[in-house]
Protein backbone atom coordinates (compact mmCIF):
# COMPACT_ATOMS: atom_id res chain seq x y z
CA UNK A 1 0.00 0.00 0.00
CA UNK A 2 1.38 3.42 -1.00
CA UNK A 3 1.64 5.84 1.89
CA UNK A 4 0.49 9.36 0.99
CA UNK A 5 2.42 11.90 3.03
CA UNK A 6 0.72 15.21 3.87
CA UNK A 7 1.95 18.23 1.94
CA UNK A 8 4.20 20.50 4.00
CA UNK A 9 4.02 24.24 3.37
CA UNK A 10 7.18 26.34 3.13
CA UNK A 11 7.28 29.98 4.15
CA UNK A 12 9.32 33.16 4.25
CA UNK A 13 9.07 35.42 7.30
CA UNK A 14 8.99 39.23 7.18
CA UNK A 15 9.63 41.72 9.98
CA UNK A 16 10.57 45.36 10.49
CA UNK A 17 13.43 47.03 12.33
CA UNK A 18 12.18 50.34 13.70
CA UNK A 19 13.31 52.93 16.27
CA UNK A 20 10.88 51.28 18.71
CA UNK A 21 12.00 47.75 17.79
CA UNK A 22 15.78 47.42 17.33
CA UNK A 23 17.44 44.74 15.24
CA UNK A 24 18.16 42.34 18.12
CA UNK A 25 14.54 42.40 19.25
CA UNK A 26 13.28 41.90 15.68
CA UNK A 27 15.50 38.82 15.46
CA UNK A 28 13.97 37.47 18.69
CA UNK A 29 10.45 38.15 17.42
CA UNK A 30 11.19 36.37 14.14
CA UNK A 31 12.60 33.43 16.13
CA UNK A 32 9.24 33.25 17.90
CA UNK A 33 7.38 33.61 14.58
CA UNK A 34 9.45 30.71 13.22
CA UNK A 35 8.47 28.64 16.27
CA UNK A 36 4.82 29.52 15.64
CA UNK A 37 5.16 28.45 12.01
CA UNK A 38 6.80 25.18 13.05
CA UNK A 39 4.01 24.57 15.58
CA UNK A 40 1.53 24.92 12.70
CA UNK A 41 3.51 22.51 10.51
CA UNK A 42 4.98 25.20 8.23
CA UNK A 43 8.71 25.15 7.41
CA UNK A 44 10.37 28.62 7.45
CA UNK A 45 13.11 28.82 4.82
CA UNK A 46 14.07 32.51 4.72
CA UNK A 47 13.73 35.73 6.71
CA UNK A 48 13.45 39.25 5.36
CA UNK A 49 13.82 42.42 7.43
CA UNK A 50 13.74 46.11 6.54
CA UNK A 51 14.63 49.25 8.46
CA UNK A 52 11.74 51.71 8.52
CA UNK A 53 10.48 54.38 10.88
CA UNK A 54 6.95 53.06 10.46
CA UNK A 55 5.30 50.30 8.37
CA UNK A 56 4.33 51.41 4.85
CA UNK A 57 0.57 52.05 4.87
CA UNK A 58 -0.05 50.33 1.54
CA UNK A 59 2.35 47.36 1.63
CA UNK A 60 3.93 47.16 5.13
CA UNK A 61 7.44 47.00 3.54
CA UNK A 62 8.78 49.11 0.68
CA UNK A 63 8.41 48.27 -3.01
CA UNK A 64 12.07 47.29 -3.29
CA UNK A 65 11.78 44.79 -0.43
CA UNK A 66 8.59 43.35 -1.95
CA UNK A 67 10.44 42.85 -5.24
CA UNK A 68 13.26 41.11 -3.36
CA UNK A 69 10.76 38.78 -1.67
CA UNK A 70 9.00 38.15 -4.99
CA UNK A 71 12.29 37.25 -6.70
CA UNK A 72 13.23 34.84 -3.92
CA UNK A 73 9.82 33.12 -4.16
CA UNK A 74 10.19 32.65 -7.93
CA UNK A 75 13.72 31.27 -7.62
CA UNK A 76 13.09 28.96 -4.67
CA UNK A 77 9.91 27.04 -5.48
CA UNK A 78 7.93 25.93 -3.61
CA UNK A 79 7.24 28.87 -1.30
CA UNK A 80 3.60 28.60 -0.30
CA UNK A 81 3.11 31.35 2.29
CA UNK A 82 4.57 34.70 3.34
CA UNK A 83 4.15 35.42 7.06
CA UNK A 84 4.41 38.97 8.42
CA UNK A 85 5.27 39.50 12.09
CA UNK A 86 2.69 42.27 12.61
CA UNK A 87 -1.03 42.43 11.95
CA UNK A 88 -1.77 43.50 8.37
CA UNK A 89 -4.70 45.64 7.25
CA UNK A 90 -7.04 44.34 4.52
CA UNK A 91 -5.49 46.88 2.13
CA UNK A 92 -1.96 45.71 2.89
CA UNK A 93 -2.88 42.06 2.34
CA UNK A 94 -4.58 42.89 -0.97
CA UNK A 95 -1.61 44.93 -2.26
CA UNK A 96 1.00 42.39 -1.14
CA UNK A 97 -0.88 39.53 -2.78
CA UNK A 98 -1.14 41.54 -5.99
CA UNK A 99 2.62 42.12 -5.96
CA UNK A 100 3.57 38.50 -5.22
CA UNK A 101 1.05 36.50 -7.28
CA UNK A 102 1.58 36.26 -11.03
CA UNK A 103 -0.28 34.53 -13.86
CA UNK A 104 1.01 31.05 -14.57
CA UNK A 105 2.44 30.64 -11.07
CA UNK A 106 0.91 29.04 -7.97
CA UNK A 107 -0.65 31.61 -5.66
CA UNK A 108 1.30 32.51 -2.56
CA UNK A 109 -0.73 32.87 0.62
CA UNK A 110 -0.15 36.09 2.61
CA UNK A 111 -0.88 35.91 6.33
CA UNK A 112 0.16 37.79 9.45
CA UNK A 113 1.08 36.81 12.98
CA UNK A 114 -2.53 37.11 14.15
CA UNK A 115 -4.00 34.74 11.58
CA UNK A 116 -1.14 32.28 12.18
CA UNK A 117 -1.98 32.16 15.90
CA UNK A 118 -5.68 31.76 15.09
CA UNK A 119 -4.92 28.90 12.70
CA UNK A 120 -2.83 27.18 15.37
CA UNK A 121 -5.75 27.51 17.78
CA UNK A 122 -8.13 26.10 15.15
CA UNK A 123 -5.74 23.20 14.60
CA UNK A 124 -5.24 22.43 18.30
CA UNK A 125 -8.70 23.00 19.75
CA UNK A 126 -9.97 19.68 21.12
CA UNK A 127 -13.24 20.28 22.95
CA UNK A 128 -16.38 21.73 21.40
CA UNK A 129 -16.03 24.69 23.78
CA UNK A 130 -12.52 25.55 22.60
CA UNK A 131 -13.54 25.05 18.96
CA UNK A 132 -16.48 27.44 19.40
CA UNK A 133 -14.24 30.06 21.04
CA UNK A 134 -11.63 29.88 18.30
CA UNK A 135 -14.13 29.84 15.44
CA UNK A 136 -15.74 33.04 16.69
CA UNK A 137 -12.36 34.76 17.08
CA UNK A 138 -11.38 33.63 13.58
CA UNK A 139 -14.61 34.90 11.98
CA UNK A 140 -14.38 38.24 13.82
CA UNK A 141 -10.87 38.70 12.47
CA UNK A 142 -11.77 37.70 8.89
CA UNK A 143 -14.99 39.74 8.63
CA UNK A 144 -13.37 43.10 7.69
CA UNK A 145 -10.96 41.29 5.35
CA UNK A 146 -13.61 39.73 3.10
CA UNK A 147 -13.30 42.41 0.44
CA UNK A 148 -10.00 41.00 -0.83
CA UNK A 149 -11.67 37.66 -1.58
CA UNK A 150 -13.98 39.25 -4.16
CA UNK A 151 -11.75 41.96 -5.65
CA UNK A 152 -11.94 40.27 -9.06
CA UNK A 153 -15.71 40.77 -9.27
CA UNK A 154 -17.65 43.82 -10.40
CA UNK A 155 -17.70 47.00 -8.31
CA UNK A 156 -20.58 49.34 -7.57
CA UNK A 157 -21.35 51.51 -10.55
CA UNK A 158 -23.03 54.83 -11.37
CA UNK A 159 -24.32 56.98 -8.52
CA UNK A 160 -25.04 54.17 -6.11
CA UNK A 161 -28.10 52.89 -8.05
CA UNK A 162 -26.76 49.77 -9.76
CA UNK A 163 -24.89 47.26 -7.65
CA UNK A 164 -22.18 45.06 -9.07
CA UNK A 165 -21.85 41.33 -8.41
CA UNK A 166 -18.84 41.88 -6.15
CA UNK A 167 -20.63 44.13 -3.72
CA UNK A 168 -23.63 41.79 -3.59
CA UNK A 169 -21.37 38.80 -2.82
CA UNK A 170 -19.48 40.73 -0.14
CA UNK A 171 -22.70 41.81 1.54
CA UNK A 172 -24.06 38.25 1.42
CA UNK A 173 -20.88 36.82 2.91
CA UNK A 174 -20.78 39.45 5.65
CA UNK A 175 -24.41 38.74 6.49
CA UNK A 176 -23.81 34.97 6.72
CA UNK A 177 -20.67 35.44 8.83
CA UNK A 178 -22.42 38.01 11.02
CA UNK A 179 -25.25 35.54 11.65
CA UNK A 180 -22.73 32.80 12.46
CA UNK A 181 -20.88 35.08 14.91
CA UNK A 182 -24.17 35.96 16.61
CA UNK A 183 -25.02 32.26 16.94
CA UNK A 184 -21.58 31.42 18.33
CA UNK A 185 -21.80 34.34 20.77
CA UNK A 186 -25.09 32.98 22.14
CA UNK A 187 -23.57 29.51 22.41
CA UNK A 188 -20.61 30.92 24.33
CA UNK A 189 -22.94 32.82 26.68
CA UNK A 190 -24.69 29.54 27.48
CA UNK A 191 -21.38 27.74 28.00
CA UNK A 192 -20.02 30.61 30.12
CA UNK A 193 -23.05 30.31 32.40
CA UNK A 194 -22.49 26.56 32.67
CA UNK A 195 -18.81 27.10 33.48
CA UNK A 196 -19.69 29.75 36.07
CA UNK A 197 -22.15 27.30 37.67
CA UNK A 198 -19.44 24.62 37.74
CA UNK A 199 -17.08 27.04 39.48
CA UNK A 200 -19.76 27.86 42.05
CA UNK A 201 -20.31 24.16 42.73
CA UNK A 202 -16.65 23.78 43.61
CA UNK A 203 -17.55 25.51 46.86
CA UNK A 204 -15.13 27.66 48.80
CA UNK A 205 -12.08 25.50 48.11
CA UNK A 206 -8.95 27.58 47.50
CA UNK A 207 -8.29 28.07 43.77
CA UNK A 208 -4.79 28.27 42.32
CA UNK A 209 -4.24 29.17 38.63
CA UNK A 210 -1.10 28.48 36.63
CA UNK A 211 -0.38 31.40 34.29
CA UNK A 212 2.53 32.25 32.03
CA UNK A 213 3.85 32.70 28.53
CA UNK A 214 3.16 29.86 26.13
CA UNK A 215 5.56 26.89 26.30
CA UNK A 216 7.06 27.70 29.71
CA UNK A 217 6.16 24.31 31.24
CA UNK A 218 2.80 24.97 32.91
CA UNK A 219 1.30 21.64 31.84
CA UNK A 220 4.40 19.71 32.93
CA UNK A 221 4.18 21.39 36.33
CA UNK A 222 0.43 20.66 36.45
CA UNK A 223 1.14 16.96 35.87
CA UNK A 224 3.82 16.96 38.55
CA UNK A 225 1.70 18.62 41.24
CA UNK A 226 -1.58 16.87 40.48
CA UNK A 227 -0.17 13.48 39.36
CA UNK A 228 -2.33 13.70 36.26
CA UNK A 229 -1.63 13.36 32.54
CA UNK A 230 -2.44 16.76 31.04
CA UNK A 231 -1.08 16.94 27.48
CA UNK A 232 2.36 18.60 27.43
CA UNK A 233 4.52 19.18 24.38
CA UNK A 234 7.42 21.39 23.31
CA UNK A 235 5.16 23.41 21.05
CA UNK A 236 3.45 26.77 21.41
CA UNK A 237 -0.15 26.58 22.64
CA UNK A 238 -0.04 22.85 23.38
CA UNK A 239 -2.85 23.49 25.89
CA UNK A 240 -6.01 25.39 24.90
CA UNK A 241 -8.63 23.97 27.23
CA UNK A 242 -8.54 24.92 30.89
CA UNK A 243 -7.86 21.85 33.01
CA UNK A 244 -8.84 21.84 36.70
CA UNK A 245 -7.56 19.21 39.13
CA UNK A 246 -8.00 18.72 42.86
CA UNK A 247 -4.58 18.63 44.50
CA UNK A 248 -3.68 17.84 48.10
CA UNK A 249 -0.41 18.88 49.74
CA UNK A 250 -0.08 17.19 53.13
CA UNK A 251 -3.56 17.67 54.63
CA UNK A 252 -4.54 20.65 52.51
CA UNK A 253 -6.76 20.26 49.39
CA UNK A 254 -7.07 22.95 46.72
CA UNK A 255 -8.06 23.33 43.05
CA UNK A 256 -5.29 23.82 40.49
CA UNK A 257 -6.11 25.08 36.97
CA UNK A 258 -3.84 25.05 33.92
CA UNK A 259 -4.74 27.91 31.56
CA UNK A 260 -3.91 28.80 27.96
CA UNK A 261 -0.52 30.46 27.55
CA UNK A 262 -0.10 34.12 26.65
CA UNK A 263 2.06 35.47 23.87
CA UNK A 264 3.24 38.78 22.51
CA UNK A 265 0.52 40.44 20.40
CA UNK A 266 -2.12 37.94 21.50
CA UNK A 267 -5.08 38.62 19.16
CA UNK A 268 -7.71 40.75 20.88
CA UNK A 269 -10.59 38.65 19.49
CA UNK A 270 -8.97 35.55 20.99
CA UNK A 271 -8.80 37.18 24.42
CA UNK A 272 -12.47 38.14 24.12
CA UNK A 273 -13.47 34.62 23.10
CA UNK A 274 -11.57 32.87 25.88
CA UNK A 275 -13.58 34.62 28.59
CA UNK A 276 -14.20 31.52 30.70
CA UNK A 277 -10.54 30.56 30.57
CA UNK A 278 -9.67 34.02 31.83
CA UNK A 279 -12.37 33.78 34.50
CA UNK A 280 -10.34 30.93 36.00
CA UNK A 281 -7.58 33.49 36.48
CA UNK A 282 -9.86 36.30 37.63
CA UNK A 283 -11.48 34.15 40.30
CA UNK A 284 -8.27 32.52 41.53
CA UNK A 285 -7.12 33.01 45.11
CA UNK A 286 -3.47 32.54 44.15
CA UNK A 287 -1.65 32.91 40.82
CA UNK A 288 1.43 30.84 40.04
CA UNK A 289 3.27 32.71 37.29
CA UNK A 290 5.56 30.21 35.54
CA UNK A 291 8.56 31.70 33.72
CA UNK A 292 10.94 29.88 31.37
CA UNK A 293 14.22 31.16 32.82
CA UNK A 294 16.23 29.45 30.06
CA UNK A 295 14.63 31.67 27.39
CA UNK A 296 16.99 34.51 26.39
CA UNK A 297 14.11 36.98 26.50
CA UNK A 298 12.37 35.72 29.65
CA UNK A 299 12.13 39.21 31.17
CA UNK A 300 9.97 40.47 28.31
CA UNK A 301 7.85 37.32 28.45
CA UNK A 302 7.32 37.98 32.16
CA UNK A 303 6.24 41.56 31.42
CA UNK A 304 3.92 40.47 28.59
CA UNK A 305 2.06 38.16 30.97
CA UNK A 306 1.90 40.75 33.75
CA UNK A 307 0.64 43.39 31.31
CA UNK A 308 -1.99 41.00 29.95
CA UNK A 309 -3.16 40.10 33.44
CA UNK A 310 -3.36 43.68 34.68
CA UNK A 311 -4.58 45.55 31.59
CA UNK A 312 -6.51 43.17 29.34
CA UNK A 313 -8.05 40.53 31.55
CA UNK A 314 -9.18 42.89 34.30
CA UNK A 315 -10.98 45.31 31.97
CA UNK A 316 -14.49 44.22 32.99
CA UNK A 317 -13.83 43.56 36.66
CA UNK A 318 -13.96 45.77 39.75
CA UNK A 319 -10.72 44.40 41.18
CA UNK A 320 -7.33 43.98 39.56
CA UNK A 321 -5.38 40.74 39.35
CA UNK A 322 -2.38 42.54 40.85
CA UNK A 323 -4.34 42.29 44.13
CA UNK A 324 -4.33 38.49 43.82
CA UNK A 325 -1.24 37.07 45.58
CA UNK A 326 1.29 35.41 43.29
CA UNK A 327 4.20 33.07 43.31
CA UNK A 328 6.75 33.45 40.50
CA UNK A 329 8.15 30.05 39.52
CA UNK A 330 11.32 30.22 37.43
CA UNK A 331 11.24 26.92 35.53
CA UNK A 332 13.81 25.09 33.36
CA UNK A 333 16.84 25.87 35.53
CA UNK A 334 18.40 22.73 33.99
CA UNK A 335 18.72 24.67 30.69
CA UNK A 336 19.68 28.03 32.22
CA UNK A 337 23.01 29.81 31.97
CA UNK A 338 23.40 33.04 33.88
CA UNK A 339 24.43 36.33 32.26
CA UNK A 340 25.02 39.23 34.69
CA UNK A 341 22.57 42.08 34.06
CA UNK A 342 25.18 44.85 34.07
CA UNK A 343 28.35 44.31 32.08
CA UNK A 344 31.26 46.58 31.27
CA UNK A 345 31.39 47.24 27.53
CA UNK A 346 35.05 46.16 27.54
CA UNK A 347 34.48 42.98 29.58
CA UNK A 348 33.36 39.87 27.67
CA UNK A 349 30.10 38.42 28.95
CA UNK A 350 30.75 35.16 30.75
CA UNK A 351 27.92 32.65 30.92
CA UNK A 352 27.92 30.32 33.88
CA UNK A 353 25.62 27.85 35.57
CA UNK A 354 24.59 28.85 39.07
CA UNK A 355 23.47 26.81 42.04
CA UNK A 356 20.02 27.30 43.56
CA UNK A 357 21.57 29.31 46.38
CA UNK A 358 23.38 31.55 43.87
CA UNK A 359 20.17 32.02 41.83
CA UNK A 360 18.35 33.23 44.94
CA UNK A 361 20.93 36.02 45.28
CA UNK A 362 20.58 37.34 41.71
CA UNK A 363 18.41 40.22 40.48
CA UNK A 364 16.13 37.60 38.89
CA UNK A 365 14.76 36.55 42.29
CA UNK A 366 13.55 40.10 42.86
CA UNK A 367 11.11 40.01 39.92
CA UNK A 368 8.45 38.68 42.29
CA UNK A 369 7.79 39.00 46.00
CA UNK A 370 7.57 35.21 46.28
CA UNK A 371 9.90 33.49 43.83
CA UNK A 372 11.36 30.03 43.53
CA UNK A 373 13.63 28.24 41.04
CA UNK A 374 12.75 24.75 39.78
CA UNK A 375 13.04 22.26 36.95
CA UNK A 376 9.66 20.60 36.43
CA UNK A 377 11.21 18.22 33.91
CA UNK A 378 13.94 17.01 36.30
CA UNK A 379 11.82 17.56 39.46
CA UNK A 380 14.51 19.82 40.93
CA UNK A 381 13.44 21.81 44.03
CA UNK A 382 9.84 20.61 43.73
CA UNK A 383 9.62 19.86 47.44
CA UNK A 384 10.45 23.50 48.17
CA UNK A 385 7.71 24.60 45.75
CA UNK A 386 5.20 22.31 47.45
CA UNK A 387 6.19 23.76 50.83
CA UNK A 388 5.77 27.33 49.55
CA UNK A 389 2.38 26.50 48.01
CA UNK A 390 1.31 24.87 51.26
CA UNK A 391 2.16 27.97 53.30
CA UNK A 392 0.44 30.39 50.92
CA UNK A 393 -2.68 28.25 50.45
CA UNK A 394 -2.90 27.53 54.17
CA UNK A 395 -2.89 31.29 54.92
CA UNK A 396 -5.80 31.79 52.49
CA UNK A 397 -7.66 28.75 53.84
CA UNK A 398 -7.32 29.79 57.48
CA UNK A 399 -8.49 33.31 56.67
CA UNK A 400 -11.54 31.83 54.95
CA UNK A 401 -12.17 29.23 57.66
CA UNK A 402 -10.75 30.67 60.91
CA UNK A 403 -11.94 27.70 62.98
CA UNK A 404 -9.64 25.42 60.95
CA UNK A 405 -6.55 27.15 62.32
CA UNK A 406 -6.72 24.95 65.42
CA UNK A 407 -6.87 21.81 63.27
CA UNK A 408 -3.84 22.93 61.23
CA UNK A 409 -1.81 23.58 64.36
CA UNK A 410 -2.68 20.18 65.83
CA UNK A 411 -1.85 18.46 62.53
CA UNK A 412 1.51 20.17 62.19
CA UNK A 413 2.44 19.48 65.83
CA UNK A 414 1.48 15.83 65.64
Amino acid sequence: MIEIKPYIEHAVLVGLITPQQPEERTKEYLDELAFLADTHGIVPVKRFTQRLNLPITATYVGEGKLEEIDQFIREHHPIDVVIFDDELSPRQIRNIEKALNHKGQPDVRVIDRTILILEIFLQRAQTSYAKTQVEMAHLQYMLPRLTRMWSHLDRQRGGGVNRGTGETQIEADKRVIGQRIALLREQLKTIDKQMATQRQHRGKMVRVALVGYTNVGKSTLMNLLSKSDVFAENKLFATLDTTVRKVTIENLPFLLSDTVGFIRKLPHHLVESFKSTLDEVREADLLVHVVDISHPNFEEQYEVVEQTLNDVITGSRDHETKDIPRIVVFNKIDNFTYVPKEEDDLTPIQRENLSLEDLRKTWIARLGEDSIFISAKNKDNIDALRALLYERIKAIHVKRYPYNDFLFQNYENS
